[in-house]
C-alpha cells in the first residue's frame, strides 16, 4: 500500500531526498506516486511534521 502525504506537509524536501525510487513530487504539498511507491517507509521516518502515513 502506497503512502500518502497530508496537508501538514511543509514542502521541506526531506522526503524527496530519502525516497529510493523517486516516487515523491514537489508542490505546495508534496505528492507520492502510488505506482512508484514501494512502501519502504523511509519518508515516514524522516518527515519532520509527521505528514506522511500509509494510505
Amino acid at each position: 500500500m502506497a503512502h500518502k502525504i497530508s496537508e501538514d506537509c511543509i514542502a521541506c524536501g526531506t522526503c524527496i531526498d530519502e525516497c529510493p525510487v523517486g516516487a515523491i513530487s514537489e508542490g505546495d504539498i508534496y505528492v507520492i506516486d502510488p505506482d512508484k511507491c514501494t512502501d519502504c517507509g523511509t519518508c515516514v521516518t524522516v518527515c519532520p511534521t509527521g505528514a506522511i502515513s500509509a494510505a
